[in-house]
């Protein structure tokens, strides 16, 4: 019968451990080995193992804690789901120039606060503001970390202690508990709530406005929608009224398109080129979204008003770092290039016709030896165009046990993300970005899985 004493000390196991000290190091090394003796320990006390654990399988075993405390739980994952902007799984993957200028910025130091010109300090505001004055016309430009904080902070900057007034059908939730209403209230700003769930009329903002207003604020339904009995005025006549009364008009657009969906088969989404020309003084919007670039809030406008929101102390909190400011920039002049298409990923997955993911789905076919081609839908995701989905093709497998194929895909390396219907495993080539990989984790999971 097996002891306590039978256990090696950790002095002894370390003289075995050469190989854990040098890619582990010291100290968490000594957490492993100690933590599996305990855990050796309680086995004997409850058990009585009959032979003692030997160092080589301590050593096993603590080798398995060290690659689980040093394995980084966000990893790279391959998404055959069909669903563009996947809030699950990151939203908008970046482009190559993107990703190329964040990891300049990010290995060397950089001009982020510096004027190469004078030498001397300069400021990080403007690293993206030049490049979204040329795009989209507008006088004044600001990036904070993303879109709720860009609503945070305009309102602050804004209305705080002040009348902001909201129709009800737009007091809406995004997600992850994120309600417009909640971060009005954070902002300090008064609530004054007008019309009804389905209908606002003009008059409604008119009688709003009988009362001193800070400003009027519109928040894009991107995930979901309101039909039947509505009613809702343009937003350039809702500005005409603001403004008539001195009153600042905001739009949250939230998922940020700057080029028009229907080009896509898909329904229009407000374009942030719309909401300026309709004469909005100050518009906000996400980075990560349909724009397809890194997570980013989008301040632009006014320069008296943005001028206002930069010298906000909530501004220094929510400011972007030198690699969002650095990846935002290079995703606009992707659209300043009129590339977007060619490079953004998120834009080229939209354009993507049916016939080319069918041609990608019937090669998958091909090299894996099973499966049917079918039709499907993709969606884009990510809060934007509600209900809205494109035709797509899908490789089509029938397995034994649909839930544990898609867990294997899972445990695969990378991991591919896939989906079930009518009892069959459907892979969406319009989201993947790599077919070679996702075929060998396809090919490997389907060997084994038989």
């Amino acid at each position: 019968m097996t002891t306590l004493r039978d256990l090696p000390s950790v002095d002894q196991l370390l003289h075995h451990a050469d190989d854990l000290l040098n890619r582990f190091g010291r100290p968490l090394t000594l957490d492993a080995l100690r933590l599996t003796l305990d855990e050796a320990r309680a086995r004997i006390k409850r058990d009585g193992e009959t032979a003692s654990p030997s160092p080589a399988s301590i050593l096993a075993s603590a080798e398995s804690h060290l690659a689980a405390w040093t394995t980084p739980s966000l990893a790279p994952v391959i998404n055959a789901t069909g669903v563009v902007l996947h809030t699950n799984l990151g939203r908008a993957p970046l482009s190559e120039s993107t990703i190329q200028a964040m990891n300049a910025v990010a290995a060397n130091y950089s001009n982020l606060e510096f004027d190469l010109g004078t030498g001397k300090r300069g400021s990080r505001l403007i690293h993206a503001e030049s490049v979204l004055q040329k795009l989209l016309g507008v006088e004044s430009a600001l990036v904070v970390n993303n879109n709720a904080s860009a609503v945070l902070l305009v309102l602050s900057a804004l209305a705080n202690k002040k009348r902001v007034v909201i129709p009800r059908s737009q007091l809406v939730e995004i997600g992850g508990g994120f309600r417009v209403p909640d971060v009005m209230k954070q902002s300090g700003a008064k609530l004054v709530e007008i019309g009804t769930t389905n209908k606002v009329r003009i008059s409604d903002y008119m009688d709003a406005l009988d009362e001193p207003t800070a400003l009027v604020m519109r928040a894009h339904r991107s995930n979901f929608k309101i039909v039947g009995f509505t009613e809702e005025p343009e937003l350039a006549k809702i500005v005409d009224v603001a403004h008539k009364e001195n009153v600042i008009v905001v739009d949250d657009l939230g998922s940020g398109a700057l080029i028009d969906t229907v080009k896509y088969g898909l329904t229009h989404e407000p374009t942030v080129q719309e909401s300026l020309a309709a004469g909005v003084d100050v518009v906000c919007f996400s980075g990560d979204k349909l724009l397809g670039g890194p997570q980013a809030g989008i301040i632009v406008g006014k320069k008296e008003l943005i001028d206002r929101i930069k010298k906000h102390p909530l501004a220094r909190a929510v400011r972007a770092d030198k690699t969002c400011l650095a990846g935002i920039t290079a995703t606009l002049m992707h659209y300043l290039k009129d590339e977007a298409e060619r490079e953004i990923p998120v834009v080229r997955m939209m354009s993507l016709t049916a016939k080319q993911v069918r041609v990608r789905a019937e090669a998958w076919r091909n090299v894996v030896g099973q499966g049917e081609v079918v039709k499907s839908e993709s969606t884009v995701g990510g809060g934007s165009l509600p209900e809205e989905s494109m035709l797509t093709f899908v490789l089509s497998l029938q397995v034994k046990s649909p839930d544990k194929f898609l867990a294997k895909l899972r445990e695969a390396n990378p991991p591919v993300i896939a989906r079930t219907e009518n009892d069959k495993v459907l892979l969406d080539p319009r989201t993947v970005l790599d077919d070679e990989s996702l075929l060998r984790v396809l090919k490997d999971v389907l060997h084994d899985y038989r």
